[in-house]
């Protein structure tokens, strides 16, 4: 059994990559891991100001908001998925925020099983490059990471549009149940 910790990086509760992060988190359960999604729009999280109190601090960050638990729970567990929409080529500002402020104890944050979710309204092939390139710079920032798996989701616009697109759906469960 693993520790599977999702990272929910969409404003939209019930957006596409949030149904597909539901349905990965359903696989993973289904085969027996331990699975917390956190729905980061929820949280109160203040981006990284670069004051680095926490590299004076032992890791404690000036700003006293929902972080440190979240960075807690990032430290802890075996296996990492980080899932954001595209936006304008990137992530959201909620899931930037989280992975820059990782900054206060990212050398804690090692040997991790990561899987990416992306969603994006077009679908031209180069449409998720940028937003996969943030998750992968973040990978190497990690000891010992390893990439197990990557969902595409493309050409997913209104809410919810993911719930007409089987194959999708059919992916992130199985991404979720190879989780072993």
């Amino acid at each position: 059994m693993k520790k599977v910790l999702i990272l929910s990086g969409s404003p939209r509760k019930g957006g596409n990559s949030d149904i597909l992060c539901d349905e990965f988190a359903r696989g993973a359960k289904e085969s027996g891991n331990e699975v917390e999604k956190i729905f980061i729009a929820e949280k109160k999280i203040s981006p990284c100001m670069g004051c680095y109190f926490c590299a004076k601090q032992r890791g404690r960050c000036v700003m006293n908001d929902g972080m440190a638990e979240i960075l807690q729970k990032i430290i802890d567990c075996d296996v990492l998925v980080l899932s954001s929409p595209v936006y304008f080529y990137s992530i959201s500002a909620q899931l930037k925020a989280v992975i820059d402020r990782t900054v206060a104890r990212w050398t804690e944050i090692a040997n991790k099983d990561l899987y990416y979710i992306a969603t994006a309204a077009e679908s031209d092939e180069d449409t998720l490059d940028t937003t996969l390139a943030c998750f992968h710079g973040f990978a190497k920032c990690i000891n010992g990471y390893e990439e197990k798996g990557t969902l595409y989701g493309k050409g997913v616009y209104e809410k919810g549009d993911v719930l007409q697109r089987s194959e999708l759906m059919t992916i992130a469960y199985e991404m979720g149940q190879s989780v072993k």
